[in-house]
């Protein structure tokens, strides 16, 4: 059959290539456009393959909540033009809110779309972190996207507490970053390590060996200040840590995804 301007334009239209490969697509396919679409997602794929060992170190999250629950989904690209453009913010909002809908599990439904724009943006694409959580009974759950770049999302969830609080404390976790909630969630190896540093480090100093053992506690309790949220200094008020802040209530779970981090 004959392939006419329209319907190689139609066809750059539907996957964002250009219009040689579309105008190739229909050849190969006799015209039919769904098998020409089809056929440049292959041609896509195979491309992919070559870009997969390319550092996606770019990309965007959506962050979500509904009622109860929410979600964050992170799309991983490799440069900051794609992560921005509408088509990919767009496919990483949908994925957001069917993960908090259905679960975790739901970005698998989302693989044909995937490998779409693996051969429209011509960029190694993949799914990264994905997190979904729901507040029980005597809890709250907040969210927050810091700036609304969808560079640095958070979700937390808070026993006993208002929704103010909840936001405040995500708003914290924002900018502190911290990597553990309690000091007994460190791996026990880690701090290990940290506290034979100290200890190497103060020995170094020439410190008094009466004095090591409260010098390195002393270390290692800074060390766990920076990294573990409740013993943090309150991003607000650096009088008070995350955990006096908090009064009574308590935080049950929270998830951060920074891009790049």
């Amino acid at each position: 059959m004959s392939i006419t301007a329209k319907d190689v334009m139609t066809l750059r239209q539907a996957t964002g290539v250009g219009m040689m490969d579309a105008k190739k697509a229909l050849e190969a396919n006799e015209g039919d456009m769904e098998a020409a679409t089809q056929w440049l997602r292959v041609q896509g794929l195979a491309s992919a393959a070559k870009r997969a060992d390319r550092e996606a170190g770019e990309g965007s999250v959506s962050v979500v909540r509904d009622g109860n629950a929410a979600a964050m989904v992170e799309l991983r690209c490799e440069t900051d033009f794609a992560a921005k453009s509408d088509d990919f913010t767009s496919l990483v909002d949908e994925m957001a809110v069917r993960v908090c809908a259905e679960g975790e599990g739901a970005v698998s439904q989302f693989q044909d779309q995937i490998e779409t724009m693996l051969t429209t943006l011509k960029e190694n694409i993949s799914v990264g972190r994905v997190y979904r959580v729901v507040a029980g009974e005597g809890e709250v759950v907040d969210t927050y996207n810091h700036q609304n770049k969808g560079r640095n999302t958070v979700i937390v969830v808070v026993k006993d507490g208002s929704e103010e609080l909840a936001h405040e404390i995500a708003v914290h976790i924002a900018f502190a970053k911290p990597m553990y909630l309690s000091r007994e969630d460190v791996p026990a190896a880690e701090v290990e390590a940290e506290r034979k540093t100290v200890e190497e480090i103060s020995l170094n100093e020439g410190k008094p060996a009466a004095a090591l053992p409260k010098i390195i506690e002393g270390r290692l309790n800074g060390w766990y200040k920076e990294r573990v949220l409740l013993e943090q200094a309150f991003a607000k008020d650096e009088k008070q840590t995350v955990a006096q802040f908090l009064g009574n209530a308590t935080i049950t779970a929270y998830a951060q995804v920074v891009i790049g981090g």
